[in-house]
């Protein structure tokens, strides 16, 4: 099929030619025929009623068509303008006879006679006064019927104009299913206006055609035609052999060869096809005497040729049938093989309908014709893109049943199999139930989406290919870098991530140009609905008003704006920012920042995308200001905070800090809250306000050092000296203990408890003064017991309460006994 596509545009012109050559010609009736026989009876008819009646029937039509928004409305008021124009050339043909009549009974009266002959009679006189005033009003009569019937043929082709740029524009439309008679009518019945604006064209091309093979430009004809053959049949051949030994001999190995490979050969389809198709051009339009129509036919084909050999080289690239070792993308062999002929007969419609749609609407065709090209465009495209699943999914369930192993397909390729499913059954089904505008966009968003995202994979893998080979310190421009500049191997892997992500963000933002343009050229059939439709309506889904392009514009920006921002973060977080010299808590504030001020971004552009002016948020703003004044002021007063936070950073992540008797590190800083991670790995979250109106204490801002202070208590009667000495030698020894500034101990009370002495020391981080502490105590209370020095006890004075002597006891009476 791809030989198909290299020899289909000289074809299909042949074919026009052809066409041209055979078509009848419509027999002209002689104007002198009424002229040698009698002329006719006059018709006795009330013109100037009648004229009346056009003319207001015609306004009606106007305001009728000024007003309609469905479909058949229009549909109906195109027959009766057509009807009305057809009565108005009745009218002024029926008032033909009666104009040649009063002509010819004034060429019997003769000329008036001239100044000093004898003077004609008074009824003569009379008679001829009256002939020229009859004259005058049949004239005014006959020319007022000409301009009820051109205004009436205006306003028909001004309602095909509206009818079909609601085709174009309004998906909603429901133009009739491809399974009805009238879808296929032009094939059996070409309305007289269809076929003589075609006839003219046609005309036209044959007349350049034979421009191009008279003597003196047979022999360059000759040359370009022969020229475009060749290249067209072995261009991209010969092409192929160069580009793989370049690949081979010049290229450093590893994945560059491969990438650049793809992106050459669909290059080089591109360049042959449209180098042939120059030729052609340069065949038609070099003779001075080509019509303009000719010309501007011709320059549509060329940018046509040129998309459909993009659609055929993609294909190629991407199948890589030729060098399967070489695939780009992980295709299995029998799958690509399966789908070899696929991406040349999709560029082979695409190059025949589209010339074909171009045509119509040079030559402005009818309505139905337009019609039926893109029904069966449409549903081409929706068979070959059908087949394409189809074929895939059967190869690789033969495959399995064969005990091979398919590809592994990723979730990207799964999604991408699945959308194009659905869009081909929603084309189909669009066609089945009559909405052709519908299908026809599905179509040719399904083209262009499918095209731009295969350049875009295409040409990120060249980028970033290309950048890891020339920033690799094991190939030799790498080195001539390296040595060049004075630089490291970690600078170069720097500088090879910088400038492949710099690449891969411009090729994204021009994607998303692309794809939001949706247009491959302003004047070519790819144009896919760039001017969208204002507002849609009519019966069914044509009672819907919304704007489509401005949604799926919006939806599409968000997608990849979403997209863009978390890949640029995650490529901030991992890949950039460790290899700087940033420490960990500012490259999390700047990778907060960043993603914060990007959504920000995002939902402004996404906003402006759907239409939404900056103006028309006026009663927002108000809205949102009543709001704050309410319940919203804690929010914002924390959003307000939390971006003082990022930007001041008076806090980081990984700080370690004391607030409102919190003491814990900054796990993360968000819009709203601060989380902050205790010892006991909970996690505490203040807002942002907190950390702007309380006092903050930060233990680890620049670069602050830990203290490991110590109280100790000991008796009097210690000799002072040797303690000191004790505690700054165990100090001293301790690993974490810095040298400088050195410990110290300070005597720092004494009582009648005893001496206390404070011993400090200094660590690298706050974090390991309890841990350096406990250490210390264990060891200082270690030495001491060795030294016989004990701490002092504090006194205690204990009341002891003595039991009361029991009483005394009497003696009994012996004299009462």
């Amino acid at each position: 099929m791809y030989k198909l596509l290299r020899i289909l545009f000289p074809a299909w012109l042949l074919l026009a030619f052809l066409a041209a050559a055979l078509s009848p010609v419509i027999p002209a009736v002689a104007a002198d025929q009424t002229s040698t026989g009698a002329p006719a009876a006059p018709v006795k008819i009330n013109a100037a009623a009648e004229l009346v009646k056009l003319q207001k029937q015609l306004d009606g039509m106007k305001q009728k068509v000024s007003a309609a928004t469905m479909d058949n409305q229009l549909r109906e008021l195109n027959d009766d303008t057509l009807k009305l124009a057809a009565d108005a050339d009745a009218l002024a043909t029926a008032l033909q006879p009666e104009q040649a009549q009063i002509q010819a009974q004034l060429a019997i009266l003769g000329p008036p006679p001239a100044a000093g002959a004898m003077p004609e009679t008074a009824v003569v006189a009379q008679q001829r006064t009256a002939l020229n005033a009859h004259k005058t009003l049949v004239d005014a009569q006959v020319e007022h019927a000409k301009a009820i019937s051109k205004s009436a043929a205006t306003l028909a082709a001004q309602i095909v104009d509206i009818r079909r740029n609601a085709l174009r524009t309004q998906m909603a439309l429901n133009s009739g299913s491809i399974l009805s008679p009238g879808f296929w009518s032009p094939l059996f019945q070409t309305q007289s206006e269809d076929k003589q604006r075609l006839d003219d064209f046609f005309q036209d091309v044959q007349d350049a055609w034979l421009a191009a093979w008279e003597p003196g430009w047979r022999v360059g004809s000759g040359i370009f035609l022969a020229l475009a053959l060749l290249i067209w049949a072995f261009g991209s051949r010969l092409l192929d052999k160069p580009l793989g030994w370049f690949s081979i001999n010049v290229l450093p190995e590893g994945r560059l060869r491969r990438s650049f490979l793809a992106c050459a050969t669909a290059l080089a389809t591109v360049l042959s096809v449209g180098v042939g198709a120059q030729l052609i051009y340069m065949l038609f339009i070099r003779h001075p005497d080509v019509s303009q129509q000719v010309q501007d036919y011709a320059d549509e084909l060329f940018r046509l040729a040129l998309f459909s050999g993009l659609i055929a080289g993609l294909g190629r690239a991407f199948l890589s049938n030729q060098r399967p070792t070489w695939r780009l993308p992980t295709i299995a062999d029998p799958v690509a093989l399966a789908m070899r002929s696929l991406p040349p007969t999709l560029a082979a419609f695409i190059l025949i309908f589209g010339a074909v749609e171009q045509m119509n609407r040079m030559v402005g065709t009818s309505l139905a014709t337009t019609i039926f090209g893109n029904g069966i465009l449409s549903l081409l495209v929706a068979l070959t893109a059908a087949m394409a699943a189809l074929r895939t999914n059967r190869v690789r369930r033969k495959m399995m049943a064969e005990g091979g192993q398919p590809e592994a397909r990723s979730t990207v390729a799964g999604l991408i199999h699945l959308s194009t499913t659905v869009v081909s059954i929603a084309i189909l089904l669009s066609l089945l139930i009559g909405y052709i505008a519908l299908a026809r966009f599905l179509t040719y968003e399904l083209v262009w989406v499918g095209m731009i995202f295969s350049c875009l994979y295409l040409l990120i893998h060249l980028v970033v290919d290309l950048c890891d080979s020339l920033f690799s310190p094991h190939t030799v421009v790498g080195q001539r870098i390296k040595h060049s500049l004075g630089l490291d191997d970690r600078h170069l892997e720097q500088a090879a991530t910088l400038l492949s992500a710099i690449g891969k963000t411009v090729l994204i933002l021009l994607a998303a140009v692309a794809l939001l343009n949706g247009t491959f050229g302003s004047t070519t059939p790819m144009a896919l609905f760039d001017k969208a439709v204002d507002m849609w309506g009519g019966k069914g889904l044509e009672k819907l008003n919304i704007v489509p392009a401005h949604v799926m514009n919006a939806l599409i920006f968000l997608a990849i704006g979403i997209y863009v921002l978390r890949s640029a973060r995650r490529w901030l977080d991992k890949d950039f920012l460790p290899k700087t010299k940033m420490e960990t808590g500012m490259r999390a504030s700047l990778v907060i920042l960043f993603s914060n001020i990007g959504y920000i971004l995002i939902t402004l552009l996404t906003l402006s995308t759907l239409g939404i002016q900056w103006n028309n948020l006026a009663w927002i703003v108000s809205a949102l200001s009543v709001g704050i004044g309410f319940g919203l002021q804690e929010i914002v007063k924390n959003f307000i905070s939390g971006l003082i936070l990022l930007i001041e950073r008076p806090v980081k992540v990984g700080d370690l800090i004391t607030i409102s008797g919190i003491e814990g590190d900054i796990r993360r800083i968000n819009v709203r809250a601060t989380e902050i991670q205790l010892g006991d790995r909970s996690t505490v979250i203040v807002p942002n306000s907190q950390f702007i109106s309380q006092n903050v204490r930060n233990a680890t801002m620049g670069n602050a050092q830990g203290v490991a202070t110590i109280l100790l208590t000991f008796p009097l009667d210690i000799d002072p000296e040797q303690v000191r000495n004790l505690l700054l030698e165990t100090y001293r020894d301790h690993e974490s203990i810095l040298a400088a500034p050195a410990p110290s101990v300070t005597f720092s009370q004494l009582s009648s408890n005893g001496i206390v002495l404070s011993v400090t020391g200094f660590v690298n981080s706050p974090r390991i003064v309890a841990n350096v502490k406990s250490d210390l105590l264990f060891e200082i209370l270690k030495r001491l017991r060795e030294a016989g020095i004990a701490l002092s006890m504090p006194q205690k004075m204990i009341f002891e309460n003595s039991p009361m002597p029991p009483p005394p006891v009497e003696a009994p009476d012996q004299t009462e006994r």
